[in-house]
């Protein structure tokens, strides 16, 4: 299992150096002005962008500017954003929390619910009650997630005036401890209800497959005959046998997810790592956009790994085989 974790590792590094190669490459390709954008629509004189364009290096070659970051991303330095006048990394660590929350509290209400369903949708006698709970789930997960997410705000938030439209919370905020957390989950029931209605159906639809599959499987009939009731069976042989699929998938999705919340936090105006992306790639702010862009990487292969390992934990035969 160690030597297995430090492969990945080490597998890891050329794909974030080819990230950050491809990050430097469609960033110059990009129509627009840096220098215009920093400042807004006021007028610039060139003595003013010649000073910005020195000062931030903007003006030098492409391949001066890849091996500059490299040399700096090598000692932990992720550049300077003129955007937010502040060192990359330090605005990174402040946003990666939220996003982590946001995906934590997601993703941690999403799969249980959407195995709960699956299991029930994959035992039920009634073909027509499968019917529905299939075609249910495929319809959640078919929903683009911001039209979700603004058909939520639209409803709950605008019309029922239920939950706040957008945020994390208020600016100044008094509550105190059970008082704070309540205060966080009022904001945090919008973007959440997403991703239980999509990652929920996802996870519905894997784990149905899998009991119907599983069901079928000769250990399965051998355990009936021998007069185990269905809670045991259930419980001893069908709920780890069907969980595996789910726990690859819904590893690789919450990847994903940790690596770009684009759209929920754009939807939600959550301030985590997805707005801030899009806000750089607006501001043409490239220090930024190469950061976020290197950080999602790393946790998509470090979320992997962890997937690999807690696979290997639940199947036996997985860690036979390595």
């Amino acid at each position: 299992m160690t030597r297995l974790i430090l492969l990945r590792l080490v597998h890891g590094v050329p794909l974030i150096l080819a990230v950050i190669v491809v990050c430097f490459v469609m960033l110059q390709l990009i129509p627009g002005d840096p220098v215009q954008a920093m400042v807004g629509d006021f007028p610039i004189t060139q003595a003013f962008r010649d000073t910005i364009e020195t000062k931030y290096r903007l003006n030098d070659p492409i391949l001066t500017q890849l091996f500059s970051y490299l040399s700096n991303f090598a000692q932990g330095d992720f550049g300077y954003s003129f955007q937010n006048q502040m060192p990359v990394s330090e605005l990174i660590l402040e946003r990666l929390p939220r996003t982590v929350l946001l995906a934590v509290a997601g993703f941690g209400t999403a799969l249980p619910i959407g195995i709960a369903v699956g299991l029930f949708a994959g035992l039920s006698p009634s073909l027509r009650v499968d019917r529905i709970w299939t075609t249910g789930t495929l319809i959640a997960f078919a929903v683009p997630t911001f039209w979700l997410g603004q058909l939520l705000v639209m409803v709950f938030a605008l019309k029922l005036n239920w939950f706040p439209t957008q945020g994390i919370g208020p600016f100044f905020s008094r509550a105190q401890g059970f008082d704070l957390v309540l205060e966080r989950l009022h904001y945090l029931a919008l973007p959440v209800a997403v991703f239980v209605l999509h990652e929920g159906a996802r996870a519905a639809r894997i784990t149905r497959a899998s009991v119907q599959e599983t069901l079928s499987q000769g250990y399965i009939v051998n355990a009936r005959m021998k007069g185990l009731t269905r809670g045991e069976i259930i419980r001893k042989h069908l709920l780890r046998n069907s969980v595996l699929p789910v726990v690859t998938t819904s590893g690789y999705a919450f990847a994903s997810t940790l690596g770009g919340t684009v759209l929920i936090e754009s939807v939600f105006t959550w301030p985590g790592l997805g707005l801030l992306l899009v806000d750089s790639v607006r501001a043409r702010d490239n220090m930024t956009v190469v950061g976020v862009i290197v950080v999602a990487a790393a946790m998509v292969i470090l979320v992997n790994l962890v997937v690999d390992i807690i696979y290997a934990l639940i199947d036996p035969r997985v860690r036979a085989a390595r």
